[in-house]
């Protein structure tokens, strides 16, 4: 019933975003902006940072946009957001706003999020501004020519941690942006991927129910950042999801759930060897730097599992009271 009643949703809002943008083929951001647009009833206004999403979606005299948008600095999207948030309860109490409540959705990549954008997102989480912040993370600085960020993997080569004789791609471990948003102690946060949109639906219905803000870190699919055929997009966001390198889960006033288990864990050479930011790490040459990203995602995996067997009452509980 859940697929059926989203496909309904997703056909009814179709104008919310449409096609004739200019995202490479490919690109993993449309699919995640039409789901996210498409699960959220009623009136709804996005805030996009500059990006791909901002720069590929509004060519003047053209928008792919079907709801009142508004773009901003690289940095300053979370404030905006916060301001029109604050500006339209004020306006509503004062009884100059009246209709069907307005959801705020701000758009922003990882550049915008894990880093230039951190400290304003901070500040809207901290303050309690009702709204959803979406992260389309495809690990990188794409649109100013694919510069390593918080966001980018261990190893990843690209035009600022360059693969060479002195250099083995990025040196550092990506930051964990979604713990350091749970740590705000926010109502919901989750992770989900552009290839599981029934999944990323749901938790989007979830978290505009949200009385606070709400924050879900997507994983989207970049060919040519990344390196991959545009035809393996939704592949390679799903393999990733099954290789427990992007685990979909969700933080619940602070209690964790998985919200998908995939039925074996892949190898985690499958993912990699279909991208050419890690051809260093194909095949026995990157033999040792394989094993340590492996390594870490195990790791990562049993704390995961460990925080949903912990929190599995409490999530029972609630359901039983009908929540």
């Amino acid at each position: 019933m859940a697929s059926l009643k989203t496909l309904a949703l997703l056909e009814e809002e179709r104008p919310g975003f449409s096609g004739g943008h200019s995202l490479c083929a490919g690109c993993g951001i449309p699919p995640i902006v039409r789901t996210v647009l498409g699960s959220i009833r009623g009136p709804k206004v996005a805030i996009s940072a500059t990006g791909c999403l901002e720069v590929a979606t509004t060519r003047y005299p053209f928008t792919a946009w079907g709801v009142p948008w508004i773009h901003v600095a690289f940095e300053n999207a979370a404030a905006v957001a916060g301001g029109v948030e604050a500006a339209y309860r004020a306006l509503s109490r004062r009884g100059k706003i009246q209709g069907e409540p307005v959801t705020f959705v701000v758009f922003a990549g990882d550049g915008g999020t894990y880093d230039i954008g951190l400290q304003a997102l901070s500040g809207a989480l901290e303050r309690g501004h009702r709204l959803l912040y979406v992260c389309y993370n495809n690990e990188a600085y794409m649109n100013t020519g694919i510069q390593r960020s918080g966001a980018t993997p261990y190893a990843a080569n690209t035009t600022t941690s360059p693969v060479g004789s002195l250099g083995k791609g990025k040196a550092e471990r990506r930051k964990d942006m979604t713990a350091i948003v749970v740590a705000h102690h926010i109502p919901y946060a989750a992770q989900a991927a552009a290839s599981h949109w029934q999944d990323l639906s749901r938790k989007v219905e979830r978290a505009v129910q949200v009385d606070g803000p709400s924050f879900l870190n997507v994983l989207a699919t970049c060919p040519p950042g990344w390196g991959h055929e545009a035809k393996d997009s939704v592949k390679l966001a799903r393999i990733a999801v099954e290789t427990h390198y992007w685990p979909l889960f969700e933080v619940v006033e602070g209690h964790y759930r998985i919200t998908h288990r995939p039925a074996h864990q892949r190898p985690l050479e499958e993912w990699l060897n279909l991208q050419r930011r890690f051809s260093h790490l194909h095949g026995e040459r990157g033999a040792d730097l394989v094993c340590r990203l492996q390594e870490e995602l195990d790791e990562g995996w049993v704390q995961l599992l460990q925080r949903d067997a912990a929190d599995a009452e409490w999530f029972r509980a609630l359901e039983e009271a009908g929540a």
